[in-house]
């Protein structure tokens, strides 16, 4: 018999997340290039809004902890609206449920996906929002559980945030082999690395 389990129970480290889907990290610098090399550049006013994002988040980290909501409003959907990613040829599916199949047959994942971005049914990333002080290394595991859910089983990136933080990964599922890209952070003083952010992310969507 089947057992179904949330993934945020059933998933909590990468060990769990390695085992049931046989993944592992790999070394290897060309797996994971897209969120180093030919990314596009910014426009001005580009770059004038990220810098009032940056300034907006400030103002709402000063005056206490952000929940998830409050990064989803004041970060993340201002970036899908920068992107372009509300209007066709893309779809936004906010808290995707999904099921996953583990390959042992006793058990089934289930959870939601924040935020699933498509192209007409083509996962193209799945976004996480976690918390004010939530480390995104920590949300890494679960992550990459929603991701095995891909049904096209083509390499599929993802991207967890506290808004604060920025982690991008790749996951190829038929090779069973993962990479994460650095952090990006808005806690540095002089520098917005929003501008980065969104660079990786103009640079991923035009993959598809």
């Amino acid at each position: 018999m089947t057992t179904t389990i949330g993934v945020t129970q059933a998933i909590t480290n990468l060990h769990e997340v390695h085992a049931a889907f046989h993944l592992s990290p790999t070394d290897d610098p060309d797996f994971f290039p897209e969120w180093r090399t030919d990314l596009p550049a910014l426009t001005a006013a580009e770059c004038a809004l990220l810098d009032r994002l940056r300034d907006r988040y400030r103002y709402y980290q000063a005056g206490g902890a952000i929940t998830e909501s409050t990064v989803s409003l004041i970060i993340v959907a201002p970036l899908l609206e920068l992107l372009g990613l509300y209007d066709p040829p893309y779809w936004i599916r906010g808290e995707k449920y999904i099921k996953i199949e583990i390959e042992d047959g006793d058990r089934r994942l289930e959870g939601l996906i924040d935020v699933l971005i498509l192209r007409e049914q083509v996962w193209l990333v799945v976004l996480e929002t976690k918390r004010y002080g939530f480390s995104v290394m920590q949300a890494l595991p679960q992550t990459l559980a929603y991701m095995m859910a891909n049904p096209e089983q083509r390499p599929l990136f993802g991207l967890i945030t506290t808004g604060e933080d920025y982690l991008f990964i790749k996951l190829d599922p038929q090779q069973r082999r993962y990479d994460w890209s650095d952090k990006f952070t808005l806690s540095l003083r002089r520098e917005n690395q929003l501008y980065q952010v969104v660079q990786i992310l103009k640079r991923l969507l035009n993959l598809a």
